[in-house]
Parts: C-alpha cells; structure tokens; sequence
C-alpha cells in the first residue's frame, strides 16, 4: 500500500470515530507533513481521496472542513458500488433483494436500457437501508450473455465484488444521469414512504472493451442523501 493510502486510512478512520470531529478542520497540510513524516505532494493525495469519499470539504482560506456523515455522501463522477461506499464510509448498512429474475428486453426496455431487443437479462430489484432507515431503491439490469450465473446471495452481498473477483470482468466506465422525479406507486410501496419526489441516477455501465453490461437506476430519497464531486479546473496554457 502506497504512503498517501496509509495517510487516507489512518485519517479516515480518525474522522470516523470523531477524533476529528465532523464541523471542525483538520490539521493543516504543513502540521500533516509533520505528523506523518512525508511530503506535501503524499499530503495532497491523501486529502484528495477523503475529499473523493465524500469526508471532508476544501475551504478557500481555511482548509480541510469535515464533513457530517448523516447523509451519505455519493460521489456523482466515480464509479463506487454502493457496498464499496458504505464500507469505506463505516456505516451500518443492509441490502435486500426483493427479486431477481431473468427476463428478455422489449422494444421499449431496449430503448431504455440499451440492450438489444429480444437478449436476455436478469433483473435485480434491491432495497438498501442505512442505520436502519430505507434510503435507496436500485433496480439493475444486467446482460445474462456476459453473466450466465447470478444468485440471490450474490446479489446482497456486491454484485461488483462477484463480476471482478469470480468473473474476472474489467468494469471500467459509467454514463450517467441524474434528474429528480416524482415518486410512482411502487417506489412509495417499495421504499416505505409517502415522499412526493425522489433523485433518480441512470447509468449505463461498460467493460473496459466498451461492451455495455448493466443498466441501473438508483432511486434515492432526497432527505438521505447528497450527491458531491471532486472537479479540478484545465488551466490553459
């Protein structure tokens, strides 16, 4: 493990059991060489990867704010399964499939997913809850040609662990979307509430040989999450 990684866990886990507590700023980057005995350039990617993550914010001026984890900070630009997130984020979270079937793409769902009318595909329906609160509702579509086998047990655990780890597959990019939309019938049964609107990703997910694999869309409450980014300016030259 690389020096600016060990940085970003040792301060992660610092943030996380409030030895740097949430609304408060974290040692300046000269007090942070000091600490960690390494360069400002190993400061600077450590800082990074918690701004990333979603655990603290740059403040003109001031420095590095950290940030209340009561919502769930996702990040818009990665490409973060939501089991990946949850335990880099220390929350106590929980997954549950509501179905997984096996279906074939209609004229309409081929417009929609971007699989090809009449393949094949299993459609996962799942609930997440954090701190035992149902937040999101994530419904994927993923090609059965590329995955032949998928199980329940798979599918609560990460689906992303199962595809990289068992399958060997190469997940490399992601086109996504994100609107709020009003709450239909089935959300409001499927997520327990009486919300009128809710933030709706759609992502198109690819392998690293442009192949498309998954369609997903992630339905959020609004109260439960906030969607951030890490965005850096091109200077011209």
């Amino acid at each position: 493990m690389k020096k600016y990684q060990e940085i970003f866990n040792d301060l992660k886990e610092k943030i996380l059991t409030a030895i740097y507590p949430a609304d408060t700023l974290l040692p300046t980057e000269k007090k942070l060489q000091d600490i960690y005995h390494v360069s400002r350039d190993t400061i600077r990617k450590a800082l990074t990867l918690l701004t990333e993550r979603g655990l603290i914010q740059k403040v003109q001026g001031r420095g590095s704010l950290v940030l209340r984890q009561e919502l769930l900070n996702f990040p818009v630009s990665g490409l973060t399964s939501y089991q990946e997130l949850s335990q880099a984020l220390n929350l106590a979270s929980q997954t549950r499939v509501v179905s997984l079937d096996l279906i074939t793409i209609n004229s309409n769902l081929s417009r929609l997913t971007g699989f090809e009318a009449h393949s094949q595909v299993w459609k996962v329906v799942r609930t997440r809850s954090i701190r035992g609160n149902l937040s999101v509702l994530d419904i994927d579509y993923l090609s059965h040609a590329i995955i032949p086998h998928l199980s329940k047990e798979e599918a609560e655990k990460s689906i992303y662990a199962y595809l990289e780890g068992e399958l060997g597959l190469d997940i490399a990019y992601a086109q996504k979307e994100i609107t709020v939309e009003p709450t239909s019938q089935e959300d409001r049964k499927l997520m327990k509430t009486q919300d009128k609107y809710l933030v709706l990703i759609k992502s198109r997910v690819f392998l690293s040989n442009t192949q498309q694999f998954q369609y997903t869309e992630s339905k959020h409450k609004i109260d439960r999450f906030k969607f951030v980014d890490f965005a850096r300016r091109k200077h011209s030259l």
